[in-house]
């Protein structure tokens, strides 16, 4: 269900309420037996609203520039995630992160590659996403890029993200002993726009 203008004063109001950091956690507990998978997009912030998504999630795909002052926001998210683990969610751990506005001809993006190797080592995702006019032009037009540009490079990097997400989640879920069937798993994930 997409976001809308009411959303704006939900972080002062999480402040506000009781138990705020649990407030999506309850709110998505019954669904989990609705859906196989609940992705949560959250604000590129570390604000009340991810903070209740990762409160509520089990994993984290995060998609990160291919910038130097990216690595210190991914840093910084690390932390984040570490707290929210050792104080909220036992269950969060960083699934992957993803390579966006990706340009393998550029040294920047092959440093900043490497650094993720050396420091997050298997959670980098093996397709990262290229820098694309298509992908820059389909928010303009309002729609999503599998609909904008069905056939192209972007679309098809983003259908590999999510399949490489479902099943980094299917192996949590067998290392947690959870029942692994397709459907009813459950598993939710706070995939950010915080291009980082």
């Amino acid at each position: 269900m997409p976001a809308n203008g009411r959303l704006a004063n939900t972080e002062f109001e999480l402040y506000n309420g009781e138990e705020p950091v649990f407030v999506m956690r309850k709110a998505l507990e019954s669904l989990k037996t609705v859906f196989d998978y609940i992705i949560v997009d959250c604000p590129p912030s570390l604000g009340m609203l991810t903070v209740n998504s990762l409160t509520a999630s089990d994993g984290v795909v995060v998609p990160m520039q291919c910038e130097f002052y990216a690595l210190e926001g991914l840093s910084q998210l690390s932390k984040t995630i570490r707290t929210v683990h050792d104080n909220y969610n036992s269950t969060l751990n960083i699934t992957g992160i993803l390579l966006t506005m990706y340009t393998k001809r550029l040294l920047l993006t092959q440093q900043v590659e490497r650094q993720i190797e050396k420091h997050y080592g298997g959670k980098l995702f093996s397709t990262p996403i290229t820098r694309s006019v298509k992908l820059s032009e389909a928010p303009g037009y309002g729609e999503p890029i599998y609909y904008y540009d069905k056939s192209g490079k972007g679309t098809k990097e983003y259908l590999e993200a999510l399949r490489t997400s479902w099943h980094r989640a299917s192996e949590k879920g067998r290392e947690y002993g959870k029942e692994q069937r397709r459907s009813r798993q459950g598993f939710l994930l706070a995939a950010g726009r915080q291009q980082l």
